[in-house]
């Protein structure tokens, strides 16, 4: 029987090439890796898209690899503003000073001698484990360098492409039925939560178009379950409206889409999962 893709997988092969292509700049700086993946699509399964990113991995030539590599921070020093590398390099958080003044150190030996950053797949390695890969691979040959660094790539894009596919994302669509049209430039901010007593995280906000729709919220992130979306209602009916904040809590699934319209009046409101 043929397996049907997971919500997240089906909403990648479905994607415009415009949003697919933002969604595997995300995970990888190579444009040409990212036009193998997208020129492969529609994929069965995860399973085929891991493996698609692997081979894609490997057929780089230098151009290719170099800016892959140009995507990635040194270790201990993630960009601000970048929090896959800030996530995945966690375990230079509590590094103390001593091992990141080495760190810093190695990561210029290592650079003057490969001629680029030092890159490994850092997801659950403490700052000691980091440090001492760092120095092992040092004494690598350059070919042999090449050939580990490649392969350290390959499983960073492929922990990325599970984490991004497993992600959430909603959708709403506001309408004033009280005027019987869409209800546009209202602010529409998205909240997640892991867990029923975790705190609300801040994901973004947003405005309604014209046509009463949100589409441009951010992705949920892994792990959430529950969303939380909060509408300016007050600003759509200055001095009228008896609601001036509606907020709407949903439980949600890792990779669905939720779309969550809301039909506003000035004195009452209705939401529900869409389609």
């Amino acid at each position: 029987m043929p397996v049907s893709p997971t919500p997240g997988l089906a909403r990648f092969n479905a994607a415009g090439e415009s949003e697919a292509t933002a969604f595997l700049e995300e995970i990888c700086t190579s444009a040409a890796w990212a036009g193998e993946l997208l020129a492969r699509r529609p994929y069965r399964d995860v399973a085929a898209l891991l493996a698609a990113s692997d081979e894609a991995v490997a057929r780089l030539d230098e151009a290719g690899l170099a800016q892959a590599l140009a995507g990635h921070p040194p270790i201990g020093r993630p960009r601000p503003g970048d929090p896959a590398s800030a996530r995945e390099q966690s375990g230079m958080a509590g590094a103390s000073e001593a091992l990141r003044s080495e760190m810093l150190e190695l990561n210029l030996a290592y650079q003057e001698k490969f001629g680029q950053v030092f890159l490994i797949c850092a997801s659950g390695l403490g700052g000691e484990r980091l440090r001492d890969a760092l120095r092992e691979r040092l004494g690598n040959s350059p070919e042999n360098e090449r050939v580990v660094t490649r392969a350290e790539l390959a499983k960073i894009n492929r922990l990325r492409l599970a984490g991004l596919l497993a992600r959430g994302s909603v959708s709403t669509h506001v309408l004033d039925t009280a005027a019987g049209r869409p209800a546009a430039g209202i602010e529409v901010q998205l909240e997640a939560a892991g867990g029923e007593k975790d705190p609300w995280t801040v994901l973004g906000e947003a405005r309604t178009d014209a046509d009463g729709r949100c589409t441009d919220l951010p992705a949920m992130p892994a792990g959430s379950t529950r969303a939380r979306l909060v509408f300016d209602a007050g600003a759509h009916f200055p001095g009228t409206g008896f609601f001036p904040q509606i907020t709407v809590v949903f439980a949600v699934e890792a990779g669905e889409h939720y779309h969550v319209p809301l039909l506003l009046s000035p004195f009452g409101y209705s939401v529900y999962r869409g389609s």
